[in-house]
């Protein structure tokens, strides 16, 4: 146990860099100019190796929080820890170019302890949306789009900063097969947005300078159900639900915007400030579930978030509702086998369909991905180290939009003690 928390706290120390940095993914996306940036994907590598299901799946190894129900699965004096880090290669294709960028980055961390027989508690922290882009772009005198009269100019679109989320939950299990259990979550963070067009042919010309600054934070909550129904030899069915509550963040939107000289000089400079409040609309996500226990487990889930109404600042017109839905199956060959460690691991595969929230031109932006992972059980103990692949398209449709191919490795670190909290006699 000592050894187990030694682990813990040195995870922690070592992580202190990735959590400065957390909802800062380093991977160039030209979408995150828009809304809150790019959304990040939400469950442990466990769920998102199964093509991110997780509504309807219960573990007493695994925090599935994105449905706060799940928390009662956790075992009376057992201890759940799970740190992720994932690696990203992002690849831009207009049709003729291309273009690629990559990150390591911290992803979550999360904690799962029992408070009695049927009732859990979990808690975590993990990034909501990144903000990360660089644009950058010049049109010489020899290029297609020049035009004597601005002449030769550069243009520099650049923006940092992303949304992390803090939560804390428990779950009940209730009467025999139902559960129930809520999450308080925090959201908070900022993102900055800087765009740059510089003229390089006349001095005299006035270059332009702006930049943008959402703040935001705040509470929101989300409540969970699950229904468990048992069959013979050890075969199950659950389904699952989860509602988020859509709430008024507070938030402040900054504007600066000048324009200057070749020899410093300024000529207009605007600065306005909106600390208006900020509607992000509750996520509804459905789930279902089948499996034998210790074997095998089939789940799909459907999610929708009504994003087009919300009333983020700067993001009118390029809002719109999102969707998704995802298939996953794990398998164990025989979990508790003493001679193969192959036949003891967890094999993982799944797929997702998503309507992202972005629209542009009246085009809404759409994904699909494939995903696979395993779990490496650790060396006499029920711990494990889980690793996932996701290979995900994003595009819009007409040519309106260029391409993204997104591939995704997490490593993350499950620390799992049936016997945390119990007391032993003996060292």
């Amino acid at each position: 146990m000592q050894n187990k928390f030694a682990a813990i706290i040195f995870i922690i120390l070592i992580s202190s860099p990735f959590f400065s940095a957390s909802g800062q993914k380093m991977i160039n996306s030209p979408y995150a100019r828009f809304n809150l940036g790019t959304l990040e994907p939400a469950g442990s590598f466990r769920s998102r190796a199964m093509g991110g299901t997780g509504t309807a799946i219960r573990d007493n190894s695994t925090l599935y929080y994105t449905n706060p129900a799940s928390f009662s699965s956790i075992d009376t004096n057992s201890f759940v820890f799970d740190f992720g880090i994932n690696y990203g290669i992002n690849t831009l294709s207009d049709g003729s170019e291309k273009y690629s960028s990559d990150d390591v980055n911290f992803d979550h961390m999360l904690l799962g302890l029992p408070l009695a027989k049927g009732w859990g508690a979990g808690f975590g922290i993990t990034s909501f949306s990144n903000g990360y882009y660089s644009i950058a772009s010049k049109v010489g005198r020899n290029d297609s789009g020049y035009n004597p009269v601005t002449g030769e100019y550069a243009e520099n679109h650049s923006g940092k900063g992303g949304i992390s989320r803090l939560f804390a939950g428990t779950g009940v299990k209730m009467l025999r097969y139902f559960s129930a259990g809520v999450n308080v979550n925090i959201l908070f963070g900022s993102i900055r947005r800087s765009n740059q067009f510089i003229f390089t042919d006349y001095f005299n010309s006035y270059n332009n300078d702006l930049t943008e600054k959402l703040e935001l934070n705040g509470i929101n909550f989300d409540y969970g159900l699950q229904a468990e129904l048992p069959f013979k030899n050890n075969y199950f069915l659950i389904a699952g639900a989860s509602l988020g509550q859509g709430m008024n963040y507070r938030s402040r939107y900054e504007v600066l915007s000048y324009r200057y000289n070749y020899y410093g000089l300024n000529d207009t400079i605007n600065w306005s400030a909106d600390s208006s409040k900020t509607f992000i609309p509750g996520t509804l996500s459905l789930g279902l579930s089948f499996g034998k226990k210790n074997k095998f487990t089939a789940a799909v889930d459907y999610v929708m978030t009504k994003w087009s109404e919300s009333n983020l600042h700067g993001s009118r017109g390029y809002l719109a509702d999102a969707r998704s839905l995802s298939f996953g199956v794990e398998y164990i060959p025989e979990k508790y086998s003493n001679f193969s460690l192959f036949r003891r691991m967890e094999y993982r595969m799944g797929a997702h369909l998503d309507d992202n929230y972005l629209i542009i031109n009246g085009e809404q932006l759409k994904e699909a991905g494939i995903t696979a992972g395993i779990g490496i059980p650790m060396r006499r103990s029920l711990s494990k180290a889980n690793i996932y692949f996701d290979f995900t398209k994003r595009s819009g449709k007409g040519g309106i939009m260029h391409t993204e191919n997104i591939f995704t490795i997490g490593a993350s670190l499950n620390l799992y003690d049936p016997y945390w909290f119990l007391k032993r006699k003996y060292d």
